[in-house]
């Protein structure tokens, strides 16, 4: 979720800004879908007649998987509020640059909240000599599509002519 410093031909710079605002909407259309997802999942499941007999490792790895879905939810939900405050006040790149980071740090703490409800639930299910290959492989999973590939692929089109749009 990176901000675009590319002008589109024809393009003015309240536009791009417009235009960065749309897309960072965008995409935290689909991040608050998937945390409010998993943040009731979460809610609900101390309430399940299983968790009981969760360990107390289980009920801390909860804890984790808990909180950092709530403050998923938070920082995906504040560009929301943000621009409430900002509304008409023309500070767009402000609120780009702000909604930048807080679905950046959203991202963080839901991978942290689905790595750690992996490992409860598959702690709970299965051996530890299972729970944990199968918790780090999927860290792993998301760490690949979530921060290695992109980052790696940043400069993508950089070398090809200009006509393609910028705003991928």
């Amino acid at each position: 979720m990176a901000v675009d410093t590319h002008h589109t031909p024809g393009e003015t710079e309240k536009q791009r800004w417009d235009r960065n605002f749309g897309d960072l909407l965008q995409e935290l259309r689909v991040a608050q879908t998937g945390v409010q997802i998993l943040f009731a999942f979460l809610l609900t499941l101390p309430f399940s007649s299983g968790f009981p007999k969760a360990t107390d490792f289980q009920k801390e790895t909860y804890i984790v998987a808990l909180m950092s879905a709530a403050f998923a939810t938070a920082m995906i939900i504040s560009p929301v509020a943000f621009h409430r405050a900002l509304f008409r006040q023309g500070r767009k790149p402000e609120l780009v640059r702000f909604a930048h980071r807080m679905a950046s740090g959203g991202l963080a703490f839901m991978l942290v909240s689905m790595v750690s409800s992996v490992l409860l639930i598959s702690d709970y299910l299965l051996d530890w000599v299972w729970a944990i290959p199968l918790t780090v492989a999927t860290g792993g999973w998301f760490l690949t599509f979530w921060a290695i590939l992109p980052f790696a692929h940043r400069e993508w089109g950089d070398d090809e002519d200009n006509s393609a749009p910028a705003d991928a």
